[in-house]
């Protein structure tokens, strides 16, 4: 069994590419009939499952008609744009998912950009035409205009078009005539992606995966060009700075389905994982032996944001966790570079206890968070900061295209918001009852938007942007218009005093949770900071008295989200992230220390 095809399925965020790639699974019989699989059987991660999100791209198999297909599932966020391009090198086509209903979104032009740039071939497949008011044909205008728009070859502009709804099973050529399975589809793969172009000469394969095993340690993961690769085998690698280094392959393996089957050897053309190199990483090349030839290495899109990394200094730290060391931060961070292609890192000052780490967005460097969180680290995060860079001399900063899909009646407020962050409007479109605003904006502008336009909205807003180009800086934007409340004592919050303070804001905090002195426990509705004592309990007399014990009436505190909290905080706070806890607080906490710098900066 020689044919292959590699094709990488693309789209926007939730247009459906893991639910397709779970029915091309099911259609090739990869499951007995009595097995239990669930839904979006590729988002295997917690956190993916949680968010309803890809993050990691994964490759699976499968066999249709005696030829292998190797599918590539990626994510659909411009935040992990960085998986994206690593694994389209793999491809030879794309499978490209447009929603019936909403055409074109802001994510589809950025993957599809790439896709066109490497010379892919791709099939448009427009998905859940089942929805009501789904408009297929007007849609499949709209992406022919995107590929002329993107300057899409004429061999790329001819491509074939599958109508379906990968929710209900079906794919067909007409939307109009549902079919009763997906072989449609998977009859234009074979017939339009074309087998993998091998050139004749000595082994070569670029790495653009990492995998890591426990028992084998680092796996390499990525598609042969030409040669041969067999178990054994003496290979150089050459790294991306051109140095060579000379090393032997333990074990080869071919994915097989969801998992991988060990194998002798590999042809060109095939993706594989290789087991037993060392010191690799991705971008590098594995070559011959005696004539190494490099690849040309992945260039990743460079990041637009930065975040302060440190360690928990507050007065609970270590109760919860079980890394809390700037040696065990340091290390987990630096083994997320070796995968996280779109990430960079810097140590910050001389104490060796602050790093400052590069990423895409807040979403892309919120999912480090968590994961690390869960893994039991204890760790301090600053405020989000943009990049500023100075282009010819002028100071200049990354700009975004942001695109918001809300309710019309409510759409005038959205404008009202965005434009105070410094966002230009560039068209305003109607769909049905819901208006479909796009816009330009400054990166630092959509730090906290998304928490103003979902209370604005009532949470009706779909919010989606993506990174543009870097431009001349537009100016100040005005932060957080509310101060803080902050705890005076260390203690427990009882109800009496959150009952006499509520008044002043809104808490962040239940009664009866442990608080210290410098921690940010509420919103004061006032533009100052306030220090306040919600360690305070009723004065008792013994003098009894009908009427003075009235009833304490709460309001629940509000509960942030990470993203929300990150977002949420101003340049003099931290957000202290632990296993089982996300609270505020400010970077000095003693009031007097806070009071003398304000002084200092003032003088």
């Amino acid at each position: 069994m020689n044919k292959i095809r590699n094709i990488a399925i693309i789209a926007h965020v939730d247009h459906g590419k893991t639910t397709l790639v779970d029915k091309i699974l099911h259609h090739c019989n990869l499951f007995r009939d009595n097995q239990e699989t669930g839904d979006l059987i590729l988002d295997n991660n917690d956190i993916e499952r949680e968010r309803g999100i890809t993050i990691l791209s994964k490759n699976v198999s499968v066999i249709y008609k005696d030829i292998k297909i190797n599918l590539i599932d990626t994510p659909g966020h411009s935040d992990f744009g960085g998986e994206v391009e690593r694994v389209l090198n793999m491809a030879d086509g794309v499978l490209l998912l447009v929603d019936a209903f909403e055409g074109p979104m802001p994510q589809t032009r950025f993957v599809l950009q790439k896709a066109l740039d490497l010379k892919l071939k791709p099939i448009v497949v427009i998905n859940k035409v089942d929805r009501k008011n789904c408009i297929p044909e007007e849609v499949h205008e709209s992406v022919f205009d995107l590929m002329f728009e993107l300057d899409a070859e004429e061999w790329q502009l001819d491509f074939p078009v599958v109508y379906g709804s990968a929710k209900n099973n079906w794919m067909a050529f007409d939307w109009k005539n549902p079919s009763n399975s997906i072989s449609p589809l998977l009859d234009v793969v074979i017939e339009h992606i074309p087998e993998p172009k091998i050139d004749e000469g000595s082994t070569q394969m670029l790495i653009t995966s990492l995998d890591y095993s426990s028992f084998t340690g680092r796996i390499a993961i990525g598609r042969l060009q030409r040669g041969k690769l067999s178990s054994n085998q003496q290979v150089s690698l050459v790294k991306r700075n051109g140095e060579i280094l000379k090393s032997r392959i333990k074990e080869i393996n071919t994915f097989d389905g969801l998992g991988r089957k060990k194998v002798d050897m590999i042809n060109a053309g095939d993706i594989c994982a290789v087991v037993g190199l060392e010191n690799f990483e991705i971008g590098d090349t594995i070559a011959d032996f005696e004539n190494p030839e490099a690849l040309p290495t992945i260039v990743i899109d460079e990041p637009t944001m930065s975040m302060l990394f440190t360690i928990n200094n507050s007065p609970f730290f270590g109760k919860e966790g079980k890394y809390v060391t700037s040696r065990h931060i340091k290390e987990r961070l630096q083994k997320e570079l070796e995968k996280n292609l779109a990430m960079q890192l810097e140590e910050k000052g001389d104490s060796g206890d602050k790093f400052v780490v590069y990423g895409r967005g807040v979403l892309h460097l919120s999912v480090l968070i968590e994961t690390m969180r869960r893994e039991g680290f204890e760790l301090q995060i600053g405020q989000p900061q943009v990049i500023i860079k100075e282009i010819d001399g002028k100071k200049c900063e990354p700009i975004e295209e942001l695109t918001i899909d809300l309710p019309e009646d409510v759409s005038g407020k959205a404008v009202e918001i965005v434009a105070v962050r410094k966002g230009e409007i560039l068209s305003m479109e109607v769909k049905g009852l819901r208006m479909i605003c796009k816009f330009m904006i400054p990166s630092r502008g959509l730090i906290g938007l998304r928490n103003q336009l979902l209370t604005t909205t009532a949470g009706e807003a779909i919010i989606n942007h993506r990174f543009i180009e870097f431009q001349p800086y537009k100016g100040e934007i005005a932060g957080r218009n509310s101060g803080s409340l902050i705890s005076m004592e260390n203690g427990i919050s009882i109800p009496y005093s959150l009952d006499k303070l509520k008044d002043r804001g809104r808490f962040f905090i239940y009664h009866g949770e442990s608080i210290y002195t410098g921690q940010v426990i509420g919103e004061n509705s006032r533009g100052n900071d306030l220090v306040v004592n919600v360690t305070k309990t009723k004065k008792l007399s013994n003098v009894r008295s009908s009427g003075t014990d009235e009833k304490v009436k709460l309001a629940p505190p509000v509960k942030f989200t990470l993203e929300e909290a990150i977002e949420y905080i101003q340049k003099d706070e931290y957000v202290e992230i632990t296993p089982n806890s996300i609270r505020l607080r400010k970077i000095l906490l003693d009031e007097n220390d806070r009071k003398r710098l304000s002084k200092q900066i003032s003088s």
